[in-house]
């Protein structure tokens, strides 16, 4: 019994110096950051602006979290883009970043705003990214390389739904799904005995599409809350935008063949 009672001893001796000496390391470790990111999102993060064309603009959040204990002082970190692994383009793309961030006395974690921008007409074609990564300050390390770097991917590109066959025939174009999620607030419907349930509400979306491409200007005149303009450019071509975000122009063109005026697609076809 006198044993037992020794072994037990010393095996609660052992564990309370481990103790103590766990605290001490982890009390004496320099304090760093990091990107507090999922499985997913270490690989690539995503957005995209094709659902909302109206928007010239958005920010995404980084998340650096510090590890190490809490301050009564602001601390700073430096956040850089990797020009080597970056096709994205600071004042065209994205906004530069700034020299330092801050993370506030007392708290763990900021979320970096880095702020996207929707004017360039090529990524409704093609993504961008901006590869990011940490550096140490005197205040702050950065302790774990694999939690240290992050990439960003946008693009305002749409793609062909399963849904779009069913209600809206074999023509499809970017241009007329993106007319399409203006005209009717819509991103998604429905297919299958869903489908078939809801097919008139369905046709009902289907209809105010059709009905915006045949008269335009009565549409921007009866909805003015959207911010939509149909501005003339000559006797023959007039430009459809928003006004937040007035870089983003779809063109509308007379026919003279036809007779009518068009909406002309990526591809420099007439929407139909």
């Amino acid at each position: 019994m006198r044993y037992t009672i020794g072994v037990f001893l010393g095996m609660l001796a052992a564990v309370s110096t481990g103790c103590k000496k766990s605290e001490l390391t982890l009390y004496n470790s320099p304090a760093s950051v990091y990107f507090e990111l999922t499985a997913a999102e270490r690989d690539s993060l995503l957005y995209t602006f094709a659902y909302t064309p109206e928007k010239a603009s958005d920010t995404v959040y980084l998340p650096v979290k510090l590890e190490g204990l809490r301050s009564d002082k602001d601390r700073d970190f430096i956040l850089k883009v990797d020009p080597d692994s970056t096709t994205a383009v600071a004042g065209k793309h994205y906004k530069a970043i700034e020299p330092h961030y801050v993370i506030p006395a007392n708290t763990g974690i900021l979320y970096v705003p880095i702020v996207l921008y929707n004017t360039d007409t090529l990524l409704q074609q093609s993504a961008v990214h901006i590869k990011f990564y940490l550096e140490p300050t005197s205040s702050l390390g950065v302790s774990m390389p694999q939690l240290s770097r992050a990439k960003l991917v946008f693009s305002s590109k749409l793609e062909r739904p399963g849904w779009w066959s069913m209600w809206m025939g074999d023509y499809y174009s970017q241009v007329k799904h993106q007319l399409f999620i203006i005209v009717t607030g819509q991103t998604d419907l429905t297919t299958g005995s869903e489908g078939g349930l809801d097919a008139p509400k369905n046709l009902y979306f289907v209809s105010l599409l059709t009905s915006f491409l045949s008269n335009p200007a009565k549409w921007v005149n009866d909805h003015p809350e959207k911010g939509y303009v149909l501005e003339k450019v000559d006797d023959q071509t007039y430009s459809f935008f928003n006004k937040d975000n007035p870089k983003k122009i779809i063109t509308y063109r007379y026919d003279a063949l036809a007779g009518s005026f068009f909406f002309i697609d990526e591809n420099g076809d007439q929407v139909h």
